[in-house]
Formats: C-alpha cells, sequence, structure tokens
C-alpha cells in the first residue's frame, strides 16, 4: 500500500485524505470533511440531482437503487453509472462505468456529529497512476460541496462540459 498523504485546504475545512493500492494495477482514494451543517442538507447535496449540479455532477436517468444514470462531473469525466446503495442519510454507492475495466466504485458515508456532518468519499478501483489526479480532485470537488453548502449557490456558476471542466474546479486541481 502507498502510505497517506494528507491534503488539506488553507480555508475552515480541514480536507483529510488518503491514497492506496488495492493491488499492482488499481488503488483508491479517499476524502473526507466535516461540514457544519446537518446530515439531511448533505444527503440532499449528495442525491438531488439540482444540487448536485451546484457542485459535482449534472445526473440523469433512474434515480433509484439498481437505476443506470448518465454523469457528467465538473472534471469532464463523463459516463454510465449504476445506483447500487441508497440508504438515507447515511450512505450512498454508485459504480461508474459498471461492467467495464475501467469501472470504479465511490461510496460517500456521512456520520451526524452533534450540528455537524462528516462526509467520507471512497473512489476504489482507480488504475495506480491516477490516485493522485484523483486524489486532488477529490479534494477540489469537497471544497465546493463546502462553498455550495455554505452560499446555497453554484459553486460553478459558469458551468462545465465534457469537453471543458469547471474553470475554478480546474485551477484547484492543477494547483493540488
Amino acid at each position: 500500500p502507498t502510505k497517506g498523504h494528507d491534503m488539506t485546504d488553507t480555508s475552515t475545512h480541514r480536507i483529510i485524505g488518503d491514497l492506496r493500492r488495492l493491488d499492482d494495477s488499481h488503488g483508491a482514494v479517499r476524502v473526507q470533511d466535516l461540514f457544519d451543517t446537518d446530515i439531511d442538507d448533505v444527503w440532499s447535496a449528495l442525491t438531488d440531482p439540482e444540487r448536485l449540479a451546484r457542485w459535482l455532477v449534472e445526473v440523469e436517468g433512474d434515480l433509484q437503487v439498481g437505476g443506470t444514470i448518465h454523469m457528467e462531473f465538473t472534471s469532464t469525466w463523463t459516463g454510465p453509472g449504476r445506483i447500487d446503495v441508497c440508504e438515507r442519510p447515511h450512505r450512498l454507492v454508485v459504480t461508474q462505468l459498471p461492467d467495464t475495466p475501467d469501472e470504479t466504485v465511490l461510496e460517500a458515508v456521512l456520520t451526524a456529529e452533534g450540528e455537524r456532518t462528516r462526509l467520507v468519499i471512497d473512489e476504489r478501483g482507480i488504475p495506480v497512476r491516477m490516485l493522485a489526479g484523483y486524489g486532488a480532485g477529490w479534494q477540489a470537488h469537497l471544497e465546493d460541496l463546502a462553498r455550495s453548502l455554505d452560499t446555497g449557490a453554484p459553486a460553478h456558476p459558469d458551468g462545465w462540459s465534457a469537453a471543458t471542466p469547471a474553470s475554478a474546479w480546474h485551477r484547484r486541481w492543477s494547483e493540488l
């Protein structure tokens, strides 16, 4: 396994993350942050398509367990997914590009800590050579989520497409 890396930003949020090998060719990225809002608010930001589009991904399709969805992330990653687990308000699991060699599994776990909510995102199945980029990407995504939760507004008002990443996300990803 690779040694864990502490990925932190300089805002009021402290994002903790690690990168690890799962086998010779694939690994995982885990990031977490503690948000100053209740668990239902963070859950809604992860599951409501309108709120997801404020900070992470445009999603459409069959939004139920077992359903197939199409996703277009602020990073430009675009493709199909499948909702595997949806246990409101604690756990969401989505497989990206299901049943392909590049399949990854995204898992979000939410835990209430008083009036705050801890969110842990774990993405597994990433090619080892891409772990650092994914780690930087997830840090930037969680910073975007914090901004969206704090303001109630989109983190990327200029939008993005499958060909062009959200400019603020891309700038932060490049810095990291």
